[in-house]
């Protein structure tokens, strides 16, 4: 019994010593596995010319669905442009009227204080003020009011009152941009009538394109519905 069960164990280990590096070998050497798969001689190096002469991969164009997601109206979203002046609110309106917004589109008027202005002096007198604003009018501003009250600043022509001393400077720029040479800024406080414009529920290239259209109207801004 003792030499049969050794027996067995001899026989064993030699089938496990056949099966661990025989059978392994005898795998390893075979090429034809790797001859499928890598098959060398279809392998071509190209060259420059060829490289060249090869197609350029092209953006896939923008889907119908794309499009519509840009296109579909935001109900949740509301903005607003201004502040404008009671007379230079007609030319924003005007510029925005290619949007499109329809019934989305409505006005806020609010009472602002107004630190800083945006003015030319004084005149001698209310002829000379009004040969001021027709030098304006002819070079197409038309925002402006004559100070006509008693006290040191009547006869200065107001160019536009805002909140902050950077809008007031904007406004300035634009104005010497367009040719006016005797504007100033300097500090006022008093209320003025801000127009706001309203957009509720505008797509993503509604919001998109207003914005581009506040960058052509120095001093103004768009932000959130209050």
């Amino acid at each position: 019994m003792r030499t049969i069960f050794l027996l067995l164990i001899a026989a064993n280990l030699a089938l496990f010593a056949w099966a661990r590096y025989y059978a392994v070998s005898e795998g390893a050497t075979d090429p034809e596995p790797l001859r499928r798969q890598v098959k060398p001689e279809s392998i071509r190096i190209l060259t420059g010319a060829e490289l060249a002469g090869l197609p350029l991969l092209k953006p896939k164009p923008v889907t119908e669905a794309a499009q519509s997601a840009l296109a579909e109206p935001q109900p949740g979203v509301c903005i607003e442009w201004g502040g404008f002046a009671t007379a230079e609110a007609p030319r924003a309106e005007q510029a925005i009227e290619p949007l499109a917004l329809g019934a989305r589109l409505s006005q806020r008027r609010s009472e602002e204080t107004a630190g800083w202005w945006v003015f030319i002096p004084p005149q001698l007198n209310r002829a000379a003020a009004l040969k001021k604003t027709a030098e304006l009018k002819a070079l197409g501003i038309g925002d402006y009011f004559v100070l006509q009250d008693e006290g040191k600043m009547r006869w200065a022509v107001s160019l536009g009152v805002f909140s902050s001393e950077d809008a007031a400077r904007s406004r300035l720029e634009a104005l010497r941009a367009r040719g006016v040479r005797s504007a100033q800024t300097g500090e006022r406080e008093t209320q003025v009538a801000k127009i706001w414009f309203q957009a509720r529920g505008p797509d993503a290239t509604q919001q998109a394109r207003l914005r581009d259209i506040a960058q052509t109207f120095p001093g103004t801004e768009v932000r959130d519905c209050p």
